[in-house]
C-alpha cells in the first residue's frame, strides 16, 4: 500500500516571497584581451618614452611607426579573413608583391593616375586570391599546402616579370599624388582653424576603411556570419545550406585583395614598386591576428583586436630598435611573442571546449 499524500499547505501570509537568483554577467574573454592589449601598448609606450624621449618625436619616430602599423594592420586583416574559415594564407607576402607589381606597371607603362593604379592593384590581388580559394574548394587540399605552393609560384613569377619589364628590377615612375600620400600627415587636413596631428600619416585612411568594411561584414551581414560558421564547423555549415565552397573562395579573394592593398601601401612608403615587397609580411600577419583574438581554428575574429595586436608588435619593434637591439635579437623576441600567442590560443580553445562539454 502506498501512504496517503497530504495536500500541500497553503503559504502563510508572513512567508517571504521566493527570491530569484541574480544573474551575473561575465565579461567576454575577447573584451578582456583587447583591454589588456590596450593597457600593455600604453605601458610600453610610457616605458620606451621614459628610456628614450626621442620615442615621442612626431616626424622622426611616431609618423613612420604609425605608417608601418597602418600597413601591417592590413596585412593582419588579410590573414584574419582566411583564419575566420579555419584556413591560412602563407602567400600573403607574395600576393602583396603581385598586386603592387600591377600598380607599378600601370603607372610606369600605362601612365595611369594614382586611383586607377590602386584599383588595378586590388583587382589583381583579389583575382590571385580567388584562384587560390577556388583550387582549395575544388580539390579539397589543405590551405597550408595550396598557399605554400602559391607562395613559391608567385616568388618566381613576380621576379621573372620584374626582370622582363624593368631594367632595375623596380618600377620607379611616381604618379601625381604618390609623394604627397607618402609624406603627408593629418596636419595637412584642416577644418577651419582645427588641423590633425602631424604624427598620423594620411595613409592610415586606407586602414580605417578596411577596418570599417570588415567590421560591417562580420557583424552586420549574413555573408560574414556564414564565413564564421564555415570556420566553426564546415560540415554543419554545409548541412545548414551554406555554400561553403563559395565562402572559401570569397575569403581567399578578400585576403588577396587586402594583401594587395598592403603591398600598395608598402610601395608608397618606400617610393618604389619592387619585387621584394612583402618579404617580411608573414610573421606580422599571424602576430597581429592571433594576438588580437582571432582563433586559428576558425569561427572567431576580432577586427579591432588585429589593430591592437599589430600596434603592440610595432611598438615593441620600434622601442627595441631605439634601445639598440639588433635585428637578430629582435626577431627572436617577436618569435617568442608569437609562440606565446599560439599557446594562449590553444589554451583558449581547450577551455572553450571544456565549457561546452560541461554545459551538455
Amino acid at each position: 500500500m502506498t501512504a496517503p499524500v497530504s495536500p500541500p499547505e497553503a503559504p502563510s501570509e508572513t512567508a517571504a516571497p521566493p527570491t530569484t537568483p541574480r544573474k551575473t554577467h561575465k565579461t567576454p574573454f575577447w573584451v578582456n584581451q583587447r583591454l589588456g592589449l590596450l593597457v600593455l601598448i600604453v605601458a610600453l609606450c610610457a616605458v620606451f618614452g621614459f628610456l628614450r624621449p626621442a620615442f615621442f618625436d612626431e616626424r622622426l619616430v611616431l609618423f613612420p611607426l604609425l605608417r608601418d602599423i597602418a600597413t601591417l594592420t592590413v596585412v593582419a586583416l588579410a590573414q584574419m579573413v582566411v583564419l575566420s574559415i579555419g584556413h591560412m594564407n602563407l602567400a600573403v607576402g607574395r600576393m602583396a608583391a603581385f598586386g603592387a607589381m600591377f600598380a607599378g606597371f600601370g603607372y610606369d607603362r600605362l601612365g595611369l593616375p594614382l586611383p586607377l593604379g590602386l584599383l588595378l592593384c586590388l583587382c589583381a590581388g583579389a583575382a590571385i586570391g580567388g584562384v587560390t580559394g577556388w583550387i582549395i574548394a575544388r580539390t579539397g587540399v589543405s590551405s597550408f599546402v595550396v598557399t605554400l605552393a602559391m607562395d613559391f609560384a608567385l616568388l618566381g613569377l613576380v621576379s621573372l616579370l620584374y626582370s622582363a619589364l624593368t631594367e632595375n628590377a623596380a618600377f620607379t615612375t611616381r604618379p601625381a599624388g604618390l609623394a604627397e600620400l607618402r609624406s603627408s600627415s593629418l596636419a595637412d587636413i584642416c577644418l577651419g582653424p582645427v588641423c590633425g596631428s602631424a604624427a598620423v600619416p594620411q595613409m592610415i585612411q586606407f586602414t580605417l576603411l578596411a577596418l570599417l568594411a570588415l567590421g560591417f561584414l562580420y557583424t552586420c551581414t549574413r555573408v560574414g556570419r556564414e564565413l564564421l560558421l564555415t570556420g566553426a564547423n564546415q560540415a554543419a555549415a554545409e548541412l545548414s545550406g551554406i555554400p561553403t565552397g563559395r565562402r572559401v573562395i570569397l575569403a581567399h579573394a578578400l585576403s588577396g585583395l587586402l594583401a594587395a592593398l598592403a603591398g600598395f601601401m608598402a610601395a608608397v612608403g618606400t617610393g618604389t614598386f619592387r619585387a621584394s615587397i612583402g618579404d617580411d609580411f608573414m610573421l606580422p600577419s599571424f602576430l597581429g591576428a592571433v594576438l588580437g583574438g582571432t582563433l586559428l581554428t576558425g569561427g572567431v575574429v576580432s577586427v579591432i583586436g588585429a589593430l591592437l595586436g599589430t600596434s603592440l608588435v610595432g611598438v615593441i619593434r620600434k622601442g627595441l630598435d631605439l634601445l639598440g637591439v639588433g635585428l637578430e635579437s629582435l626577431n627572436i623576441y617577436l618569435g617568442c611573442v608569437l609562440l606565446f600567442a599560439l599557446s594562449a590560443d590553444r589554451v583558449r580553445t581547450v577551455v572553450s571546449y571544456r565549457k561546452v562539454v560541461r554545459s551538455t
